[in-house]
């Protein structure tokens, strides 16, 4: 499964694209959409969305998450930053892709294990977690680290140890849930 990680921002928008391949995380690519502010703050938005597309139609992605974002003191800068977020999360849902939305403490606590950590502690568990990967910036960082966290959830609820979720009924009992059981029974324990 490849899932595609967001952390949104008008100026910077982080991507991350990661495979899920049983209980192994892979990386495949991360970078920065960069807008400029030079430009109207409609250009600026066409910027970011033309950016996302190509990164969705480059890589491919199955499902999306995204970063939710703090509220900002300036309420001017918390209104344009709510924009690029409608944008990023409008792309990959116009796709047709799941996306799900995780707040910054729970990617935190899934890739760090500490929902305080600091942006210094997030790449460091990021290249550990991705080898090889080589981290674009802080942003592309937080993109995959979001990527990670929604890998953490899917295989959780796809065993059906999310606490307060099931798996979905429409799989109970079928073919796939016998198919998804038996696959993830044959994956050694790590």
């Amino acid at each position: 499964m490849r899932l595609l990680g967001l952390d949104p921002g008008l100026q910077r928008t982080g991507w991350g694209v990661i495979d899920l391949e049983g209980s192994r995380l892979r990386h495949v690519a991360n970078g920065v959409i960069v807008s400029s502010s030079r430009l109207q703050i409609g250009e600026r938005l066409v910027q970011l969305h033309r950016g996302l597309l190509e990164v969705l139609t480059e890589f491919a992605p199955d499902e999306a998450a995204v970063e939710q974002t703090f509220v900002n003191k300036n309420p001017e800068s918390t209104l344009k930053l709510g924009l690029a977020r409608g944008v990023v999360l409008l792309a990959p849902a116009l796709g047709g892709l799941s996306v799900t939305e995780y707040a910054p403490n729970r990617v935190k606590k899934s890739v760090v294990g500490a929902g305080h950590a600091d942006k210094k502690q997030v790449q460091l568990m990021v290249s550990k977690l991705l080898p090889g990967a080589h981290l674009e910036n802080a942003d592309a960082a937080d993109a995959l680290a979001v990527a990670i966290c929604h890998a953490h959830f899917t295989k959780a609820y796809i065993k059906g140890k999310v606490p307060g979720v099931k798996t979905p009924r429409n799989l109970a009992g079928t073919g796939m849930h016998r198919a998804i059981a038996a696959a993830l029974a044959r994956e050694p324990a790590r």
